[in-house]
């Protein structure tokens, strides 16, 4: 019997728990449910409960009663602005794996801002730091939440864009970020495997034997192949001209002559030129 309840929970054939509480973290029956909301008492993930203002419920009413139109793109860039203060916010209290944002507009989901840390510990610092808060003139409420696998609480058609229930979906419309924004914000966490990084640590070493002496010019001629893929892979996709080449070793040559005094003749000089690190690979 045990085994059975414990295979049905969270689940349709649950006549206790309420599944859309157990996987969305809200219920449009609210407090009226006929099946019990467990309400967890620590969580990976916190949910701020109406915190995003969607224009889509907030736009002005025009003079023929109907709200009118919003720009999209000011309303993309107004969201990323909110969703970048969101998250710089709670990452002081820990790593974030998540931060979705639903674009729901049903009275128990719209607005409501999921975040999924790395750990309990973090979610409940972070719960903590924000109790009593206000965000643009609002207060922020904040709780744990059960979700912690969205694939269960997102809306597939929705992604496929074929939902015909719109935004009073019962499953979550998850409003999307910018590539840019979201490398930005959780290329921070990025982290290389530990082969990778022995690996990197050979090369290096390789590097500095090898830059001492005449033994460099592999090592300048590896430079300036990694140069060349940051010029957009030209080699790979588009043959040079004769002229292009002639001004390349040119210019490669001027380099060589440059900087052989200050080197003492060796090939290390070329690290300045082409391993200067800070650019915009990292």
């Amino acid at each position: 019997m045990a085994e059975h309840l414990a295979s049905i929970f969270g689940t349709e054939k649950d006549r206790v728990n309420c599944p859309f509480y157990f996987k969305i973290g809200a219920c449009r029956h609210g407090d009226r449910c006929s099946r019990m909301h467990n309400r967890p008492t620590i969580s990976q993930t916190m949910l701020l409960k109406n915190m995003y203002q969607n224009p889509v419920v907030t736009a002005p009413l025009g003079p023929d009663g109907i709200p009118m139109q919003v720009d999209e793109h000011t309303v993309q860039s107004n969201f990323e602005d909110f969703y970048e203060d969101v998250f710089e916010e709670v990452a002081q209290h820990g790593e974030v794996e998540n931060l979705n944002v639903c674009d729901n507009i049903a009275d128990h989901m719209v607005g409501n801002v999921y975040i999924k840390f790395k750990d309990e510990e973090a979610a409940a610092k972070a719960l903590q730091g924000l109790q009593g808060r206000y965000y643009d003139g609002r207060p922020i409420i904040a709780e744990f939440s059960p979700v912690t696998d969205f694939r269960e609480a997102t809306c597939r058609q929705y992604e496929e864009n074929t939902c015909n229930r719109g935004g009073y979906c019962n499953f979550m419309h998850l409003k999307p970020i910018s590539k840019e924004l979201r490398k930005a914000l959780f290329g921070r966490y990025r982290r290389r495997s530990p082969d990778r990084e022995k690996e990197r640590d050979d090369r290096g070493r390789d590097d500095r034997r090898g830059g001492g002496g005449g033994g460099g010019g592999g090592g300048r001629d590896d430079r300036r192949g990694r140069e060349r893929e940051r010029d957009g892979g030209r080699d790979r996709r588009e043959r040079e001209s004769s002229a292009e080449r002639r001004a390349k070793i040119a210019a490669w040559n001027r380099e060589r002559e440059e900087t052989a005094p200050a080197a003492g003749g060796g090939g290390g000089g070329y690290a300045g030129v082409y391993g200067a690190p800070g650019g915009g690979y990292q």
